[in-house]
């Protein structure tokens, strides 16, 4: 099937162009071929988004979010890839597992699904999984995220299995003694407000470990939603000496701090907890450097029965993967350019994943999404996909927005 869309513009040009597709392929840019045509309206053109890092809940927690409903909110925002995490029920680590998420999720027809597999049996930190058949059935990375790696020498030996096998381990880098019952970070805020606090060492700590570790075997380690400016002061110093260590920001880290806390609202609190304005402008300034690699949302949606507990028992997550790109565009639009964002949530999270880079040419996969980067339209709960139907940025104005996502050649979301 040939599909055109009509009327799109690329980022580097105010030029209204076309762009053929032919069976999951770019066929070539203004073409003249007969077919089914859609029309751009003049919206910017871009590779669909990778999301890194997602929480979409199946097998077994369905009531906070399955594939089909997060698949589509990963559409919706325009992603084209997303990476879930492993912190099911049961948990991801067998490859019957992995090759049931990814066939069921390919007939659902949104964002492609690659899931990542638990680095040890049950995420329980002791016994590494069956990596290699893992890795053979399809996941995508290694990872006991929900959980920290307490045994030094499982998160070594799974580093040296799996660089062996071309895959990357990320981790949630945190000193789960540090951390011990922290509900959000530990400050002067959590201290007027008489709740127990996650110190930022806590994560650097645990990061300064794993980059010896890391050091040590050659592998390649990946750090999850990095929250403080003293850690990625010790992943740019690895890097500066030739460790092969990455992180990932969240936007929910550069965008909120823990003086949000202060309303006692647990739709703020996640983990790693929301940190201060010093480290959000610190992360920022790592995106702007290159010291932060490349972009997350980790969505991770609850119901809102569980995040309306008090901060001591509601579970940590905020979801918001259809609005990430409008929250990143609105905010710092100006500040980092079309260009660095995009990088940023696409071809920088190819090179640390090892994949080939997303492009626009032709004979490449045609995935990619239609971007309205001037219109202003509020966060409007019921347009989610989602079923996690709240988040902090309820009502906001924002502009940015994904207005067609194309996966595979095929529509996997148009906004009406």
């Amino acid at each position: 099937m040939i599909l055109t869309i009509t009327n799109i513009r690329r980022p580097s040009s105010n030029t209204s162009e076309t762009l053929t597709i032919e069976n999951g392929l770019i066929k070539g840019w203004n073409l003249n071929l007969e077919g089914q045509t859609l029309d751009g309206n003049g919206a910017t053109i871009v590779p669909a988004f990778i999301e890194p890092h997602a929480h979409l809940r199946e097998p077994g927690q369905e009531q906070k979010e399955d594939l089909t409903s997060g698949l589509a909110a990963a559409a919706a925002g325009g992603y084209g890839t997303v990476i879930s995490m492993p912190n099911t029920v049961p948990v991801v680590d067998n490859p019957a597992i992995v090759r049931a998420l990814i066939d069921k999720a390919a007939a659902l027809g949104f964002a492609r699904l690659r899931p990542a597999a638990a680095l040890t049996r049950g995420q329980d930190g002791e016994q590494l999984a069956e990596l290699a058949l893992l890795a053979e059935a399809g996941a995508a990375v290694f990872t006991d995220d929900g959980r920290t790696n307490e045994n030094a020498r499982t998160l070594r030996l799974g580093l040296e299995y799996a660089h062996s096998l071309g895959k990357v381990v990320s981790v949630h880098a945190e000193d789960a003694s540090l951390r011990a019952g922290g509900v959000m970070n530990e400050g002067p805020v959590s201290e007027a407000l008489g709740l127990p606090g996650n110190p930022a060492a806590a994560e650097a700590a645990r990061i300064a470990r794993d980059i010896e570790i890391c050091r040590m075997t050659g592998g390649r380690l990946h750090i999850q939603h990095l929250s403080t400016g003293r850690a990625l002061e010790l992943v740019k110093a690895a890097k500066a000496q030739g460790v092969n260590i990455t992180c990932e920001v969240c936007p929910h880290h550069l965008l909120l701090t823990d003086e949000a806390l202060r309303s006692f609202d647990a739709v703020y609190k996640v983990a790693p907890p929301l940190r201060t304005q010093s480290d959000a402008q610190a992360l920022l300034a790592g995106l702007k450097d290159g010291s932060v690699d490349c972009l997350a949302t980790d969505h991770a949606p609850h119901t809102r029965a569980e995040k309306e507990l008090d901060l001591l028992q509601a579970p940590s997550g905020i979801a918001y993967i259809e609005i990430a790109f409008p929250l990143l565009w609105t905010n710092f639009g100006a500040e980092l350019g079309l260009q660095k964002i995009v990088e940023l949530l696409t071809v920088d999270v190819a090179r640390v994943l090892g994949w080939p880079a997303p492009s626009l040419e032709a004979r490449q996969p045609a995935d990619f999404t239609l971007l309205d980067l001037e219109t202003v339209r509020p966060v409007d709960p019921a347009t989610f996909k989602s079923k996690a139907k709240f988040n902090p940025w309820v009502g906001q104005d924002l502009k940015g927005w994904p207005m067609l996502t194309i996966v595979g050649g095929q529509v996997a979301f148009k906004r009406a």
